[in-house]
């Protein structure tokens, strides 16, 4: 195969409006014809007609309580000086509530309004009559569902394209439907590509790729209100995908190709697509997401999306979303969209419109939004997110502190009830967010990893409630005290102790360099992996080489940087470096070596404006009470919280 190379790279507002009027040209775009389903079954689904009312509801005059059914004639002048009596059987009918009215009746007195008497008989061995006693007299239809009170027969219950609710369901019913003609689901069918993909639970070799975006885009579709046909893995084979293209074709709606719409080697999609149908755009100037394929096979679209999560994500709510809604006939909702400020500032290629994650959260009166990781392949950055910042094309960034709009993927409700934790990372805190949750299921915990002099500015310019924190003060040997003195001048802060934390380094199982101390780090056959600027565990390393006469030019990876002692871990395991300094806890996980360097103490920094609120109270009980939080912390390995939710300083 010749390989292949963009086609163009068209502007995403322009991409979409090619996509959508060339579908409509084809006819592609009406809402499916309708289908008859019990109405019980009905929920969520999309009405393919007007839904009328065969029957008025009640379509009988029924008795509103329990009481007596009376003419409200025969009441007139019934006062508390003049009872009036009503004889049972004649002029009274006992009713329950929802019993028919009987004719010539027209009004009901509740049971508690009346008083039950016997006639004295003037006979011996005769029966003897029973009244009610009433002291006011009834209003016409008094406590009287009339025919139609609720539905009249020949009434619109439904309009045609409505989703159907779960009082929707009721209504119909009541209504006299059992059958309702509902718009028929789009069958959307995704084929996973891939010589490198296995099935989820395979045992796995070096090279495989667990087969996951088709589940993720499935879950999509069912979202939508459609269903997901999920196809066979087909290997990178060119005739075997365009064989594969064409069988999907008979078996719904649209297809998708995920991966392979790139430009690679083993990239065949929009070959593929090409021979068997249309290619009418190949790439698109968003990051990421820019090798999507937009095509056309027999009259249906055939959609080619990148093989990395986030760009499959992206473009699948950016393509598909609009024609799977169409054809229910309905248009896409608009995601809900807040104003925020920037955390910090963020550089992007001029020339593509970039889809920037955030998460977010409400800081006093301010909402601030965080960028979380920005690769296309990190799916946990969507997990993570709260919703996405559209960087424009002509734009080189965003500058910190500025106003941007962003399109959520969590409700406004549950960002407002987020603690935001801006800092140093630890394995704690995961913990710590997961026992949030358990015990106060409204309330979440988000961090950002930024290390612990970012977590302090956090606090400063108002972007965090609380930083996770263990910078050393070579010269007094306190831990963060002196830091926040000197950063947070005019700000109350409370430090609360989280752990006590063994850090040293990390190597792989068995140490096959023998690496024994910070003096091995200069050797050529060691490449080291640090954390990242401003991180409590790269000041700590840095104080280590300095008391050794160690210049850093000579450790070998001492500008390589990660975010996070998993990070470090991961990179060790992986054979990216032989060593880097992390916690034990990440040594442990990935179960790695360690050569323990120091104990140091890991503290939370918390504003007194924040402390007492709701929020941060709750998160308090856990630190300070919850037992179980703590035991799962000393699993973890090399953690001591005999101090933990002690108050360190107060200032």
């Amino acid at each position: 195969m010749k390989r292949e190379i963009y086609l163009e790279t068209t502007p995403l507002n322009e991409a979409i409006e090619k996509w959508m009027q060339r579908l409509e040209k084809e006819d592609a775009l009406k809402p499916f014809a309708g289908e008859k389903i019990q109405v019980k079954d009905s929920l969520g689904r999309i009405t393919a007609a007007p839904v009328i009312a065969k029957l008025s509801s009640p379509f009988y005059h029924s008795s509103a309580m329990d009481g007596y059914a009376v003419r409200y004639v025969d009441t007139f002048g019934a006062s508390e000086t003049s009872p009036k009596k009503l004889k049972l059987k004649t002029q009274a009918l006992y009713v329950d509530t929802g019993d028919p009215i009987p004719d010539e009746f027209n009004a009901v007195i509740m049971i508690e309004d009346v008083n039950v008497v016997k006639a004295e008989s003037r006979e011996q061995g005769a029966e003897t009559d029973e009244y009610i006693e009433i002291i006011e007299p009834a209003t016409p239809w008094q406590n009287v569902r009339v025919i139609g009170e609720d539905i009249v027969a020949t009434e619109l219950i439904l309009p045609e394209n409505h989703k159907i609710r779960p009082v929707d369901i009721g209504a119909m019913l009541a209504g006299g439907h059992v059958e309702i003609n509902i718009r028929k689901r789009p069958k959307v069918v995704i084929i996973p590509t891939g010589t490198e993909i296995v099935e989820p639970g395979s045992d796995l070799k070096k090279g495989d790729i667990i087969e996951f975006n088709s589940r993720m885009l499935g879950g999509i579709v069912s979202e939508w209100g459609g269903d997901a046909v999920r196809f066979r893995i087909v290997p990178d084979n060119f005739e075997g995908l365009k064989k594969a293209i064409l069988e999907a074709y008979e078996l719904g709606d649209m297809v998708v190709v995920n991966a392979g719409a790139s430009a690679g080697s083993e990239d065949f999609t929009a070959n593929a697509i090409r021979e068997i149908g249309e290619v009418m755009l190949h790439g698109v100037n968003i990051k990421p997401g820019k090798p999507v394929i937009l095509g056309l096979v027999k009259g249906k679209p055939v959609l080619g999306i990148p093989g990395y999560p986030v760009s499959a994500y992206i473009t699948f709510n950016l393509f598909a979303k609009p024609v799977v809604y169409k054809w229910q006939g309905k248009e896409a909702e608009e995601p809900e969209k807040l104003h925020a400020i920037l955390s910090r500032q963020v550089a992007s290629s001029l020339g593509q419109e970039e889809f920037l994650r955030v998460k977010l959260g409400k800081v006093g009166d301010k909402l601030i939004a965080t960028p979380v990781s920005r690769g296309a392949g990190v799916l946990m950055s969507l997990v993570r997110a709260d919703g996405f910042v559209r960087i424009p094309a002509m734009s080189e960034g965003i500058g910190s502190g500025a106003e941007v709009n962003v399109e959520l993927l969590r409700t406004k409700d549950e960002i407002e009830n987020t603690i935001v934790c801006i800092g140093s990372h630890d394995n704690a805190l995961d913990l710590l967010a997961n026992s949030l949750k358990k015990k106060y299921p409204k309330l979440s915990l988000s961090s950002a990893h930024v290390g612990s002099m970012g977590g302090l500015m956090a606090l400063k310019k108002g972007e965090a409630h609380i930083a996770g924190t263990h910078l050393l003060d070579e010269e007094t040997g306190e831990y963060n005290v002196s830091y926040i003195k000197r950063l947070l001048p005019d700000k109350k802060v409370i430090l609360i102790n989280l752990v006590y934390r063994e850090q040293g380094l990390l190597v792989p199982k068995g140490n096959p360099k023998n690496i024994k101390g910070f003096n091995d780090l200069t050797r050529e056959d060691v490449v080291f992996i640090n954390r990242q600027s401003g991180a409590g565990t790269r000041l700590l390393t840095d104080k280590h080489l300095k008391e050794l006469g160690i210049n850093q030019k000579n450790v070998k990876g001492y500008e390589r940087e990660e975010y996070t002692h998993m990070g470090v871990a991961s990179a060790v395991l992986t054979g990216i470096a032989d060593t880097g300094l992390a916690i034990l806890a990440s040594a442990r996980a990935l179960g790695l070596d360690f050569i323990p360097v120091a104990k140091e103490r890991y503290d939370l920094a918390i504003p007194a404006d924040f402390y007492e609120s709701r929020m941060m109270q709750a998160l308090l009980s856990i630190i300070k009470g919850d037992k179980e939080f703590k035991n799962m912390v000393i699993s973890l390995g090399g953690y001591d919280v005999s101090d933990t939710g002690e108050i360190m300083y107060k200032g």
